[in-house]
């Protein structure tokens, strides 16, 4: 069954419509370092406006604990939407008390408001069924429909995710309909050659996504903290890179398991190796198989993919006509070792099909190193919900809106 979207709710024309968004950007001393996911929430938000509806926008910031923090309000987000949609935007300082009713009954119609971060009520990500519930409920109070927006977090049965969308008349906002069409094109007959490039720091996060595309791929490109995983289930000695040893006889089951399908698993044949985990680290490459044998020995930390590598992983990915890329391929926030990610990014860029960046690190890092959202096919606001989408595996917050 396809899902309910935003048409199925009919005129929202002065109707106080809750939109689920996933504002979740990072800040640095209240200030937004990018945007990137406030600007992908701006058409559902700006359809609604032009449509005269009375929008009330919802979403979490950070980790707060369930408690009000001043250092993960939304203030500063709700500020940087005024400014984007060019007009200004009330803020609620709380979620569903007196602020909120005060603010939602002043909206007019084509207004928008902002409420403070929902994970400052512990209710929202309950495991208790009954206290998401009441607190949906409360949040239900203020609106008179809802729309789920925020593709980042539909893999999570939260309070604003799941029950809201129970108990308002609901359906999927622009950007996750957008998602979608997107992932079904990376799962339902691809143009090929289609190469999914993974990095990270830890091969356990992307095992599940690993297992179900391998029977779905051409080529699996392997960078990031996990490849030293790959590496040492293999036999070779990686110093005091990142390791899960813990994984070895799975990752050896997924070697064997492409040559048995005839996927190619590309690994690095060269590495950027730092005499420790800093930005100014002493560096040098070494060869995959020789990361123990520079002059930093069994203290040797692989950072980065090496440039050999690079243009291997390169190449592959100019060859493709669907690219799937989730993970950085080494420590791109420090300078140094930010040249696999950058030759990926580039790669990505030119692919003649469908090149999609896979959210979290990867899209921050592409705009960490200067490259335009739309220099890329698309870039998704979701990793998590995004891998677990290709893992096969049912989202909560997709399902209750009858996907």
């Amino acid at each position: 069954m396809p899902i309910r979207a935003r048409e199925s709710l009919g005129s929202l024309e002065g109707k106080r419509v809750i939109v689920r968004c996933d504002l979740n950007v990072p800040l640095v001393d209240n200030v937004i370092t990018d945007d990137g996911r406030i600007r992908a929430s701006l058409p559902t938000i700006q359809s609604l406006v032009s449509e005269g509806a009375r929008v009330i926008v919802i979403s979490h910031l950070g980790r707060p604990g369930g408690k009000p923090n001043s250092e993960f309000s939304l203030a500063p987000v709700a500020e940087r939407l005024g400014e984007l949609l060019g007009n200004a935007v009330t803020f609620a300082g709380d979620t569903v008390g007196p602020s909120a009713h005060a603010v939602v009954n002043s909206l007019t119609n084509g207004s928008v408001a902002v409420l403070e971060n929902l994970r400052f009520n512990a209710a929202e990500t309950s495991q208790e069924q009954p206290v998401r519930a009441a607190f949906a409920a409360e949040l239900a109070q203020l609106g008179d429909a809802f729309i789920s927006d925020g593709f980042g977090v539909v893999h999570r049965k939260q309070a604003s995710v799941y029950e809201l969308a129970q108990a308002l008349p609901s359906a999927a906002g622009d950007l996750i309909v957008n998602e979608l069409a997107v992932l079904e094109r990376l799962t339902e007959a691809p143009q090929r050659p289609y190469t999914v490039v993974l990095g990270g720091s830890k091969v356990s996060d992307k095992l599940g996504v690993i297992g179900h595309l391998l029977p779905r791929v051409d080529t699996l490109l392997i960078g990031g903290g996990m490849l030293f995983t790959f590496l040492a289930a293999q036999g070779h000695d990686v110093a005091a890179s990142l390791l899960e040893k813990d994984q070895y006889d799975t990752v050896r089951g997924y070697l064997e398991q492409a040559k048995r399908l005839g996927v190619t698993i590309l690994l690095p044949t060269d590495v950027v190796v730092a005499d420790g985990f800093a930005a100014d680290a002493r560096h040098v490459v070494a060869a995959a198989d020789s990361i123990a044998q520079t002059e930093f020995g069994s203290a040797g930390i692989g950072l980065d993919i090496g440039p050999e590598t690079s243009e291997t992983y390169a190449s592959a990915i100019r060859a493709s006509d669907t690219v799937f890329w989730n993970g950085p391929m080494g420590v791109f926030e420090f300078e140094a070792f930010a040249e696999g990610t950058r030759a990926v990014a580039e790669a990505l860029t030119e692919v003649r099909g469908l090149g999609v960046v896979g959210g979290g690190d990867s899209a921050a890092a592409v705009r960490q190193l200067g490259y335009r959202d739309d220099q890329f096919g698309h870039i998704s606001t979701g990793g998590g919900a995004s891998l677990e989408f290709l893992e096969g595996k049912e989202l909560p917050g997709l399902e209750v809106l009858g996907w």
